[in-house]
């Protein structure tokens, strides 16, 4: 694998670079059946994920891959279970969910999924939030990855829609383990010009000032009078 220069230094192309991948990085959904991956790809994609930061250093994520016709048979119908589960659930809105693209796992080039693994007791920076720093690593991982295939022309989509404990017993999961994603990866046809679900109209996405408490980029108050 290629390896990162010594200088740490990021100059303004690369810094420019980065705005873009992370500007341009969609949830993709559409995707253009073909072969697997190559190998080296593959491994150069997870090595980004493996990358990822997390608390304590203690690297809490893990990966199938499950790209075989036979899994993919598999584990779509726990997909579609839970997508009609969902449809019931929005109600009013349940049939113009149904006619949205929830996932890629039949046509992407490759199935993976991730794996919270078995706790492994680390203490540092998550004794008061143990489950949810586990998770929030994990996470990290999977943003390493999208941000990676991103780079490489290729998409990536998140499926959570999933019973946990049936996937776990479909994947033959230690005690402790937890998967919370099927990720489908590979050539798409096209990307998003904006998130798939903007474009759709079932909702869109709130701007800077929304998300920022007091409503400015200003300090906030310390509370004295």
């Amino acid at each position: 694998m290629e390896q990162p220069s010594a200088d740490p230094h990021i100059d303004a192309a690369e810094r420019a670079a980065l705005y873009r991948i992370l500007a341009l990085r969609r949830d993709c959904r559409h995707f253009t059946p073909g072969p697997l991956l190559p190998d080296d790809q593959l491994a150069r994609l997870l090595d980004a994920a493996n990358q990822a930061p997390s608390v304590g250093l203690m690297q809490p994520w893990r990966f199938m891959r499950l790209s075989t016709p036979a899994w993919r048979a598999r584990l779509a119908p726990l997909v579609e279970a839970e997508r009609q589960a969902t449809a019931q659930a929005l109600g009013p809105r349940g049939d113009e969910f149904l006619r949205l693209k929830v996932e890629g796992i039949r046509e992407a080039a490759e199935l993976l999924a991730v794996i919270l693994a078995p706790d492994d007791g680390t203490v540092f920076g998550r004794r008061n939030m143990p489950v949810e720093m586990a998770w929030a690593s994990a996470a990290c991982a999977v943003q390493n990855l999208w941000l990676a295939a991103r780079a490489e022309n290729l998409g990536l989509g998140w499926v959570s829609m999933f019973d946990p404990d049936a996937l776990a017993r479909e994947l033959g999961l230690p005690p402790g383990a937890r998967p919370f994603g099927l990720l489908c990866l590979g050539p798409v046809p096209a990307f998003y010009a904006a998130p798939m679900l903007e474009q759709e109209g079932w909702r869109q996405r709130q701007p800077l000032e929304r998300i920022l408490w007091g409503g400015s980029l200003a300090p906030c108050p310390d509370g004295k009078s």
